[in-house]
């Protein structure tokens, strides 16, 4: 599951006032079997909240006394089922103040499992959070066979575990293991994977799903449904004993520490529940998710997750002005693998693709990547074929401009190279309509020195994607000072279609997001200067909560570009008393080294598989220490992060980011920043500015006055404030 699908979870409500039965829900009853409607009158989308459990609860108890009722259908007249609860009403000062909710709503799903009157849940769209939970509770689940339909418990994301016994009834019903892997990563169960795995009795045309859920009632009025269990054998041998489930529950607690070290608490909650309630039985979960969800509630983890899901809902509440329509046609320049991965993501979200490059051969090659990646979701079962090819058939590979009169918006990614963006831009004006959008995919050059070539500057824009594009969500759109406010907010538009969470950056060297990662980068280079060997450096932000190490991100990128960055930066830095620019990398990469991609830089890799083994100790050539030195790990730590900070603080101080809330979204949807602090402006608030200070004092005095503190942070240590009320 996607993070920016956690909108979904959580959808708000302005107030809890008394409603009407009828504004949530209504009856529908028709030869012994009453069909319950989800559909909150109100809302977009039918949520959990306090009104919502009194009104189901008051028709459960209608329907189980009426006599004339046999079987009972849930179902939604929405576009989706249930798309989670109200995260406003998850209120809690102590522990104990949420227990009640949690009990209510354990009590409602217990009565209807335990129901004498059959219960079918019919589901078409989205089925988070509450809305998989209820399905859980129900004795049959039929669901639309449509692309939209997903099943998914993804309060991981926020901290949290799924709080209406989701920890006990979808181990039980899919399996220990399939269970532990979609609750701890929060994943989609689409309608066909959610059949294969049992998760659903049966699949059906959306506009036959009520008919089917009638025909799947009566089937239990006769007696339970005869189930096949679809777990392989040995899976079954392995959770079907004491030793076997000892040996998952053991594995697993290993993996979770490895991938979260220790900065999720969510993470061993949910293991701990699911624990409990095989081994003791249900009733021992049940009250384990109630025991642990309130203390979840109450870490400041689960507050800075909460607070991003807020972040990213503010965002798309973008305020520039919206286009005359829609961009619907992108002309791609460039079918590279940055090129063809902003196709890919086009194309996926409906948008037609004109692919242009000069090698076919690149074109054929980017094709068959994202006929690979629709392959996949083939045989996940999350589309079918036919759609697959549907989508392939947006795109139109080509060597020529023919046809890009027909785009709204043409995005280049060619090489880095300003004089063959300049000529790129002079061939999109001549093949173009005059109103047409240029933007440009560069990580490192001016976008107003391109402006300033172009006849219509105003059109003009920076659209900064990150690598891999299908995985990144984050898009950094950056603006010039001539750029046109409704080119903004049409490419702002452009990317929420595409799926990112975007923001809006002033044209600066490293725009935002490489601009806080370079000091930070930079630094972990001077500490291997200093003789720290670079796998410590890597595993203690590898520890702190980064998803990959900083020596590891240089790898993976490529040193080529990693040196490119290095050179196009000297101008952030230029002048900073204390900062020196460390050019390690761009002398590994004249020495030929480019990381992953040649089996040659920091580690090593094996030739075949190109999977990494230990550190190369010939890199120390390239660097005055040795590998031989030490310091603590909250050190290293310190000095990387604080330098990041500070970074942040002085973007925001010259404008380059409008807001905190922008920095934080680029900082960990761009390059992974701690997700559990809620970004640097929220970690800094948490930390108090007032300790940030003296750790950066501290190290200033140490290590050289590159970590004094930005004025921002002096002025707020004497006003008291902090970036977030």
């Amino acid at each position: 599951m996607e993070y920016h699908e956690v909108n979904l979870l959580f959808a708000t409500i302005q107030n809890y006032s008394p409603m009407n039965i009828n504004d949530l829900l209504s009856i529908e009853k028709n030869d012994g079997i009453a069909t319950i409607w989800l559909d909150a009158k109100h809302e977009k989308m039918n949520v959990v909240s306090p009104n919502f459990i009194d009104a189901f609860e008051s028709v459960v108890d209608e329907l189980e006394s009426d006599p004339s009722v046999e079987a009972i259908i849930i179902t939604s007249r929405k576009k989706d089922f249930i798309a989670g609860a109200d995260i406003k009403s998850f209120k809690s000062d102590k522990i104990g103040d949420f227990h009640p909710v949690i009990r209510k709503g354990h009590a409602i799903l217990d009565r209807i499992e335990q129901s004498k009157k059959p219960i079918v849940a019919a589901v078409h769209g989205t089925a988070f959070g509450l809305g998989t939970e209820l399905s859980l509770a129900c004795h049959a689940r039929i669901a639309s066979d449509d692309p939209s339909t997903k099943f998914a418990l993804p309060e991981v994301k926020l901290g949290l575990l799924p709080g209406a016994g989701g920890t006990q009834r979808l181990p039980r019903q899919i399996g220990i293991q399939a269970a532990l892997n979609g609750i701890l990563t929060g994943k989609n169960f689409y309608a066909r994977q959610a059949k294969k795995l049992g998760l659903v009795d049966a699949l059906t045309d959306k506009h036959k799903l009520q008919h089917a859920a009638a025909i799947t009632a009566r089937k239990l009025l006769k007696g339970p449904l005869k189930r096949k269990v679809r777990r392989p054998l040995m899976t079954r041998l392995l959770e079907g004993n004491p030793i076997g489930r000892s040996i998952i529950f053991s594995q697993v607690k290993k993996m979770a520490f490895k991938q979260s070290q220790g900065n999720y608490p969510a993470i061993p909650a949910i293991i701990d529940c699911i624990e409990t309630g095989i081994k003791k039985g249900k009733k021992a979960g049940f009250e384990k998710e109630v025991e642990l969800f309130d203390k979840l509630l109450l870490t400041p983890e689960s507050k800075a997750l909460i607070s991003l899901f807020f972040a990213m809902g503010e965002n798309k509440k973008h305020p520039y002005p919206k286009g005359e329509a829609p961009l619907e046609t992108l002309g791609m320049i460039g079918a590279g693998f940055m090129g063809a991965g902003i196709a890919e993501v086009s194309v996926n979200k409906g948008i037609d693709v004109l692919l242009k490059d000069i090698n076919p051969d690149v074109i054929t090659e980017a094709k068959k990547g994202i006929w690979k990646g629709l392959s996949k979701k083939i045989r996940r079962k999350m589309i079918t074929r036919p759609a697959a090819e549907s989508t392939m058939g947006r795109i139109q590979g080509q060597l020529t401009y023919d046809h890009f009169e027909q785009a709204d918006i043409v995005i280049e990614a060619v090489l880095e190279k300003m004089d063959l963006k300049k000529i790129i831009i002079a061939d999109i004006e001549a093949n173009c309509r005059e109103d047409v959008i240029i933007a440009t995919n560069t990580s490192s050059l001016s976008v107003s020195e391109m402006a300033q070539h172009a006849q219509k500057p105003s059109q003009v824009i920076g659209m900064h994607y990150f690598s891999p594009v299908p995985k990144m969500p984050l898009l950094e759109i950056v603006k010039t000072d001539q750029t046109a406010e409704s080119v903004i907010g049409a490419c702002y538009d452009f990317g929420l279609r595409q799926g990112k969470t975007c923001i809006v950056v002033k044209d600066s060297p490293g725009f935002y997001v490489n601009r806080i990662l370079a000091p930070y980068i930079n630094e972990c280079l001077v500490m291997i200067d200093e003789g720290i060997p670079l796998e410590v450096v890597d595993r203690a932000l590898l520890k702190k909560g980064f998803p990959v190490g900083p020596i590891t991100v240089l790898d993976e990128v490529g040193l080529d570009i990693a040196a490119h960055v290095t050179k196009s930066g000297e101008a952030v830095v230029k002048g900073r008393p204390g900062f020196e620019v460390n050019y390690s990398v761009v002398e590994m990469f004249e020495a030929g080294r480019l990381g992953r991609k040649n089996g040659k830089g920091f580690y090593h890799y094996d030739p075949k598989t190109t999977k990494r083994k230990g550190p190369d100790a010939s890199v120390y050539q390239f660097f005055k220490g040795n590998g031989k030195a030490s310091l603590p790990q909250t050190t290293i730590q310190d000095r990387a992060v604080m330098m990041m900070l500070n970074e942040a603080v002085m973007s925001l101080e010259l404008g380059i980011i409008e807001k905190p809330l922008d920095g934080d979204l680029g900082a960990v949807f761009g390059i992974g920043f701690l997700p559990f602090t809620g970004g640097p402006f929220r970690y800094i608030d948490e930390l108090g500015v007032e300790n940030v200070i003296a750790t950066m004092n501290e190290l200033a005095s140490q290590y050289g006055e590159r970590f004094l503190p930005r004025p921002k942070l002096l002025e707020m240590a004497k006003t008291g404030k902090k970036f977030y009320n």
